[in-house]
């Protein structure tokens, strides 16, 4: 059912995507490659092609997990592997911080590091109701 805790995980985790394209994971000045000023940059899901398509496709995997709730196994191995693609976007977005000179992570940058904690929450839910499954057609 779609009521399954595993769905609001996946919905948290894809609200929470959606709002790394607005809010800024890190904010600083950059050195302008012509003028060489500093010049004030926020770092968010906008700022590079890459964090956008991962962005997308992690929004996109969210979306068809929740629906994917008649086959647990196909479920739970999209939620791995969006575990997975989130994980390598914080590890991107930690490395864009390196191309600034001077700056400081905002406290929206929260928000990227629970994504995966939520999928991962996710695969929990539909383990659990894997088990449960099992323990019941035992039962009969």
């Amino acid at each position: 059912m779609i009521q399954r805790i595993q769905s609001i995980w996946f919905l948290l985790a894809s609200i929470c995507t959606v709002l790394t394209v607005k809010f800024s994971f890190y904010t600083g000045n950059k050195l302008d490659a012509i003028t060489k000023a500093k010049v004030f940059v926020q770092l968010n899901a906008q700022s590079d092609m890459l964090l956008t398509v991962l962005v997308g496709f992690i929004v996109a995997a969210c979306l068809i997990g929740i629906f994917l709730y008649k086959d647990r196994k196909r479920q739970f191995l999209v939620a791995g592997i969006t575990a997975l693609v989130a994980i390598i976007n914080i590890i991107i977005y930690i490395s864009e911080t390196k191309s600034f000179v001077e700056g400081q992570y905002s406290i929206t940058s929260s928000i990227t590091f629970l994504i995966p904690l939520f999928l991962l929450l996710a695969a929990r839910g539909i383990w659990k109701d894997q088990q449960l499954v099992k323990s019941a057609d035992r039962l009969r």
